[in-house]
């Protein structure tokens, strides 16, 4: 049966799921809320749900009173969902895809409604923008990011450019850091679990003296790996990592402060290894003749977690991921406030990446990257008090990104009986200048009512060299070296729109239009000067409707969202030969969907919660200049399932020493999807649950936790990523969520 056919059959099931759930909870609900408690009895007297502050819009305000579409989560709620990375959040808010890249132990790919970037290339910009404390983080590689002294997260959905640094297409990713305390607090914790995982985490904060305040925090994990090979013993895709944060904080006067943040991550994993889903091949050029070298797994068959690679034990990844940056915020009089943010970060990887994920050279690759990337924006915040405010930002990013890269794949070309060796050395440098203007404005211009509008101003430009030199044993006709430097620049307005009423203190409706921009680039793989080329800027229309409303005196939380989205100029890579992979402007897509986030809290110590989200993807038109005259439309959107679902329950049971024990569980459902531009049918994944559950018991003094869970409860093995690259030895790659893991924590806080 095709993945197609499965696809609308099996759409029906999530309709019972959610009637069953309404019929049992009266609610839908999402992880955004946290208990609210009375100072008296922290516990026992919770009669509403927390409504959480986000900075969605630059300025704090509850989620409730936001007219965008955010899932927000509390250092709370991220202990609660047992994420220890961002990938940790997939399953957690409606039409998000976000999963470990490809091949890689530190890259991440994020699709929010169907819009993304899943290449890792340093030539493609994020699809989703990712913000570490306001600052951009240009690259998908290295961010990947633990998730251990957080206070709070937001998801953005949609376009975003009005009101932040970078415009994105398919939204934002917001990672909000613990700021420095006024008063002395910390916490540690040591957590061990199956797969040899063990890991320590500590927090300190307080005040220095003289107007400042600092903390420190770190992070080490080790874990021995997933996949294992099965005729040495060694482990893949494994975590060593260790990770650290120091922020100094001084208020220089009552209304003067300034925040230096600096961070260093550092990675030395073992390789990240998928499974081969197609037979791969070798070409033998005295007949053309196909070669077999691995046959496909048996239809039907689950990965059993063994890999093996041609790679030796010293060919691993390593990462070094740095940054500071300074934050200064100013009120410069009772209207008027000004933010400065400056940021330098760094990315340095030597990684080596068995694409055909076997003990064949047919797609081996080391990848060394030295990434640096300086970044100033400033905000100017006005506010008459009453019934207008404003943002006005400059922004500007720089970045420089070199690289060294080898293609090996000695096992690929044969001339009758004579292997014949393979080299591609790569080296290659993208510059990029980034500015931006952008104004956003709201008046509350009648009673209840209010108009938000924004206008942004992008201009960006690029520089990139490229020089590639094939090597071969046997055919001279395959060596050369061919070299380009190109160079292209794009701008784009990108406008957005909102309009919003206030019902009444518990109803928010609102509407709004937001364009976004994400802009053109160079072919990183051009191998021949008919690859050499700019590919265009994607753009998209999102238009969107909502109500946020809260029933039961705060006990009862939906907020709903239906949007429609006119997606431009989408850029894919596709595979002609084997050493030329264009990049295309392929295609425009109509997106719909519709999304749902509630809780309801049922008594004083139990919170139920959902997510739901439906998709309807498809290409408008999709020409691919490798078939001439035919119209792809037909087929289907990657990393974009139809229906996504979580079902969640989280009880306290008050125990009579004043105790606490917490108990919590949810589950997972994501729609069939295709993970290849080409709909490899290889590189599907039919629908599948994922089951999750913990229990962690606090002491009366509320200084100590002690906490067990389990992720992947049924071991459910599933697909989140792929590589295709069927034009070089048939390569299609699977990348595997991670089996069932296990694990108990003990925690001190003061």
């Amino acid at each position: 049966m095709s993945i197609g056919h499965h696809h609308k059959r099996s759409s029906s099931t999530p309709w019972r799921l959610l009637s069953l759930s309404v019929a049992i909870s009266a609610a839908l609900a999402s992880p955004v809320w946290a208990q609210d408690a009375d100072s008296e009895d922290e516990e026992k007297e919770t009669t509403r749900l927390e409504n959480l502050s986000v900075t969605a819009r630059r300025v704090e305000e509850t989620v409730q009173d936001v007219p965008v579409s955010v899932s927000a989560f509390s250092d709370d709620d991220l202990r609660n969902l047992q994420a220890e990375n961002l990938d940790s959040l997939q399953g957690a808010v409606p039409n998000l895809n976000i999963a470990q890249g490809r091949g890689s132990a530190s890259s991440v790919n994020v699709f929010i409604r169907g819009i993304g970037q899943p290449d890792a290339l340093q030539t493609f910009d994020p699809g989703v923008g990712i913000y570490v404390d306001d600052v951009y983080i240009s690259r998908i590689q290295g961010s990947l990011f633990n998730l251990f002294d957080i206070e709070r997260l937001e998801v953005l959905r949609g376009p975003q450019g009005t009101l932040y640094g970078k415009n994105s297409t398919g939204g934002a990713i917001k990672i909000v850091t613990k700021q420095p305390s006024d008063v002395a607090e910390g916490a540690a914790e040591v957590t061990f679990g199956n797969y040899g995982r063990a890991e320590g985490k500590f927090y300190l904060s307080g005040p220095l003296g003289g107007g400042w305040s600092a903390s420190v925090s770190g992070l080490v994990t080790r874990l021995e790996g997933f996949v294992e090979d099965p005729l040495t013993g060694r482990d893949f895709n494994d975590d060593d990592s260790n990770a650290f944060r120091l922020k100094l904080r001084n208020q220089v006067s009552d209304n003067f402060s300034l925040t230096l943040s600096a961070d260093y991550t550092h990675q030395q994993n073992e390789v990240s290894l998928g499974r081969p889903e197609a037979t791969l091949i070798s070409v033998d050029l005295a007949d053309n003749s196909i070669v077999p070298l691995l046959p496909a797994p048996a239809e039907g068959s689950e990965f059993n977690y063994f890999a093996r690679t041609s790679f030796g034990p010293d060919q691993d990844q390593e990462l070094d991921h740095w940054g500071v940056s300074l934050l200064a915020d100013w009120d410069i009089n009772d209207q008027w406030t000004m933010k400065s943010i400056t940021a330098y970060r760094e990315l340095d990887t030597d990684f080596f990446i068995d694409i055909d994920a076997s003990e064949f050279e047919l797609g081996d690759v080391f990848v060394g990257l030295d990434q640096e990337q300086f970044s100033q924006e400033l905000q100017f915040h006005y506010d008459n008090g009453s019934n207008f405010r404003s943002v006005i930002g400059l922004y500007y990013l720089t970045e420089d990104v070199p690289s060294t890269q080898r293609a090996f794949a000695d096992d690929l070309l044969r001339l009758g009986d004579i292997p014949i060796d393979f080299l591609r050395t790569i080296d290659d440098d993208l510059e990029t200048d980034s500015y931006a203007a952008f104004v956003n404005a709201n008046w509350n211009f009648a009673p209840n009512w209010t108009l938000s509008a924004g206008i942004r101003y992008s201009y960006d430009e690029k520089t990139y060299q490229r020089s590639t030199s094939t090597f071969s044993n046997t055919l001279p006709p395959l060596e050369g070296t061919f070299a380009f430097e190109d160079d292209d620049d794009w701008d784009a307005i990108t406008p957005s729109f909102a309009l919003e009423y206030q019902l009444n203190n518990d109803a928010l409706l609102y509407a709004s239009a937001n364009r976004g921009y994400k802009s053109g680039g160079f072919n990183g793989r051009a191998n021949s000067a008919s690859d050499v080329g700019a590919f265009d800027p994607e753009f998209v229309w999102t238009y969107e409707v909502g109500a946020k409303l809260t029933w039961l005196d705060g006990r009862l939380v939906t907020n709903w969202s239906a949007f429609h989205s006119d997606y431009k100029d989408f850029q894919a890579r596709v595979a002609e030969d084997i050493s030329s992979f264009p990049v295309i402007n392929a295609a425009s897509l109509d997106i719909n969907g519709i999304e749902l986030e509630a809780s309801a809290l049922l008594d004083t110590g139990t919170i139920i919660s959902a997510q739901v989200g439906y998709l309807d993807a498809e290409y408008d038109e999709f020409f691919d200049f490798r078939f001439p005259g035919q119209d792809r439309s037909d087929q289907v959107v990657p990393f974009s399932p139809d229906w996504t679902l979580r079902l969640a329950a989280v009880h306290t049971f008050y125990l009579p020493n004043g105790g606490g024990l917490t108990i919590g569980a949810d589950a997972n459902w994501r729609d069939d999807l295709f993970l290849s531009v080409d709909n490899q049918e290889s590189l599907t994944q039919d629908a599948y649950w994922v089951f999750n559950a913990f229990a962690r018991y606090e002491t009366p003094d509320r200084h100590w936790q002690f906490s067990a869970g389990v992720r992947n409860l049924d071991n459910e093995v599933y697909k989140t990523d792929a590589q295709e690259f069927s034009s070089v030895g048939n390569i299609q790659t699977a990348y595997y969520g991670d089996p069932r893991t296990y694990y108990l924590s003990a925690r001190y806080s003061f």
